[in-house]
């Protein structure tokens, strides 16, 4: 089953409100629509589906079955009544769009940035212990654990807005399991 975010959970992703825990919030930040429950199990200890199951039910995610064939539309899709598009509002600036190639090189890259900008004057130990951890990062999973923890580092000393907006990006880097 792939998981997709609902707008309810784009909204607990963006800055201000907060209402899951940690675990939950990275299951959300996982579900790109390409993404398994079965490919990211191993990153939540074996209870992704039971996380992906209660996000479902609480309106976060919606769970696409690829095993089960698309149902044929009742009605042509003019004949549907459609609600009037919304004023595009400018959310995002031009800085938070990305659209260069996911790589493991690129997401290194950012990590050891946000190491050099937020660890290195504040805790010098931590920061070489993150440096090590990113030159040992030489697949998705080991590079996935080294982004956690310094996630987790990141709201500790800059909160919970800075540490989602940079596991977002992270996400944007990232390349897709294949």
């Amino acid at each position: 089953m792939q998981l997709q975010k609902t707008d309810k959970a784009r909204a607990e992703l963006q800055g201000g409100s907060r209402t899951l825990g940690q675990r939950e919030r990275a299951l959300l930040i996982l579900a790109d629509g390409k993404t398994t429950v079965h490919a990211v199990d191993h990153l939540f200890n074996g209870q992704a589906q039971v996380l992906a199951h209660r996000l479902i039910e609480a309106g976060y995610l919606v769970g696409i079955d690829l095993q089960r064939p698309i149902a044929p539309r009742a009605a042509p899709l003019a004949a549907v009544p459609q609600p009037a598009p919304e004023p595009a509002t400018p959310t995002a600036s031009a800085a938070d769009r990305f659209e260069g190639k996911r790589s493991l090189a690129t997401t290194r890259m950012f990590l050891f940035d946000i190491c050099e900008r937020m660890f290195v004057r504040r805790a010098p130990e931590q920061a070489e212990a993150f440096r090590e951890a990113l030159r040992n990062a030489k697949d998705r999973d080991s590079m996935l654990a080294a982004a956690r923890d310094m996630i987790a580092a990141v709201e500790t000393i800059a909160g919970h807005e800075r540490a989602d907006s940079i596991s977002e990006r992270i996400a944007m880097l990232l390349p897709s399991e294949d």
